[in-house]
């Protein structure tokens, strides 16, 4: 088991407490998404799965489980109030809903960016931070292509 700076820990929880975040604004939506959109329910839910995964292995990079940050951020809770508001007006239009998703994918991805760019991610940290970072960015770039396709 490996022992991280507090520094590491929480460059690490952070991502965990965003990736925590993600999974419930994706599963506010799930919730919230009519019959038409049944394609978007589940591409969430399989976006949802991945940061359950993500924090599982980065709660495994942290190591101490006492350490481990296991509820969600400020920014997420703004993001799911918002999803709150969205749901107010019936949350049924695709381009909205895929709008505020993407707005939700720019921060998980710049807070991915900003762990790379930390200089207290360990080293044993950046591999498993890298690739989750290239999939999340890989389903940013799926959701903003399902939105401009909504909007046309």
């Amino acid at each position: 088991m490996m022992s991280t700076t507090t520094a590491a820990t929480g460059v690490i929880n952070d991502l965990i407490e965003i990736n925590n975040d993600r999974v419930a604004g994706f599963e506010k939506a799930i919730a919230d998404i009519k019959d038409e959109n049944i394609d978007l329910k589940e591409l969430f839910q399989r976006y949802a799965a991945q940061s359950r995964k993500n924090s599982q292995e980065l709660a495994a990079l942290v190591g101490n489980v006492d350490d481990v940050e296991t509820g969600n951020s400020v920014s997420g809770t703004l993001h799911r109030a918002w999803i709150d508001v969205k749901s107010l007006f019936g949350g049924s239009d695709r381009a909205g809903i895929l709008s505020e998703a993407e707005r939700g994918e720019d921060a998980i991805k710049k807070a991915y960016q900003d762990a790379l760019n930390s200089e207290d991610l360990p080293v044993n940290a950046r591999e498993t931070v890298s690739s989750q970072a290239q999939e999340i960015s890989a389903a940013h770039d799926q959701i903003r292509a399902l939105r401009d396709a909504a909007k046309i």
